[in-house]
């Protein structure tokens, strides 16, 4: 082929792919995406302004004109001095709050849902396949249906209105999709290397703890993410189990709003829904990466 033919070639090629690139079904992709982008970002653009203006700009009614005179005031105030129902200190207690049961509240059922997953996949002990099976029901079963009888059994054994208390709860809820999320992740392990590691004599745990968690990184953290997300933006189970003493940022943030007396201060209540949810979006920005990888290492196989 000679290379005049070679070079009309290439540019035919060239400006097929450039049509391909630029016809109507893509720019209508683009349309749609950009159209969803500006429709979920508009709401924390919104709330982003309006947290930095004064009072008298608000009352001008320019939703989404940039604040003229940006202030910090209103996420002070937020974090010290609004009022959360009876108390003027601020959502920081309900920050710290929200500290105490997520962590515990993550560690926990992150530990459980993985031996679950591992005694589930290995092992598989007599019954294995109802026990799972009524595991899996139990992520069906709306939270709301579950209160009362939780609420009882909580008062009975002297945990109810107390951080173990939510502590609990949350674990509870959590064990079928943490048990499933580490049951899957396992499935795809090979079953060799469990049998190579009970001929050198491996037993239950040794085999769990120095073979199966250190194999386990990414599922640890797609399950870390989700709980750590769940329980920070839980409100009904905080509302429910926490105690006065314990209210975490989601309740307190609902005080915020609705006990307002006088003028409502919009800059103040916007700075307080940011701060609340700033946690979850860290986690997002930071891990999302890993929470990706996670995902296509297994998380949802099976």
């Amino acid at each position: 082929m000679s290379h005049s033919a070679v070079t009309m070639k290439t540019q035919a090629a060239r400006r097929a792919q450039a049509r391909g690139r630029f016809n109507p079904a893509r720019w209508g992709i683009y349309a749609f995406l950009l159209t969803a982008a500006l429709f979920f970002l508009a709401p924390l653009y919104i709330m982003l302004v309006t947290s930095f203006k004064t009072m008298e700009e608000i009352r001008l009614g320019q939703l989404f004109a940039l604040p003229m005179n940006a202030t910090l005031e209103p996420w002070r105030a937020a974090w010290s001095e609004v009022c959360t129902g009876v108390s003027c200190e601020g959502i920081s207690a309900g920050f710290w709050n929200s500290v105490a049961i997520v962590v515990p509240s993550t560690i926990l059922p992150v530990l459980i849902g993985a031996l679950n997953g591992y005694a589930l996949s290995f092992w598989r002990p007599r019954g294995a396949h109802v026990l799972f099976g009524i595991l899996m029901l139990g992520a069906f079963i709306p939270v709301q249906v579950m209160i009362y009888p939780l609420v009882k059994v909580m008062a009975a054994v002297g945990l109810y209105s107390s951080l173990p208390g939510i502590v609990a709860v949350h674990l509870i809820f959590s064990m079928p999709v943490m048990t499933l999320l580490f049951r899957n992740y396992y499935s795809a392990i090979p079953p060799e290397l469990f049998k190579a590691a009970r001929i050198d004599g491996g037993g239950f745990w040794r085999i769990f703890v120095q073979l199966m968690l250190p194999m386990s990184t990414p599922i640890i953290v797609v399950a870390a993410i989700m709980q750590v997300t769940g329980v920070w933006n839980d409100y009904i189970l905080g509302l429910v189990f926490a105690g006065r003493e314990h209210l975490p940022m989601t309740v307190q943030l609902n005080n915020v709003i609705n006990t307002t007396t006088g003028e409502r201060l919009y800059n103040v209540n916007m700075a307080a829904t940011i701060l609340t949810s700033m946690v979850p979006l860290l986690v997002y920005f930071v891990s999302g990466r890993w929470f990706v990888r996670g995902i296509a290492a297994g998380a949802v196989k099976g």
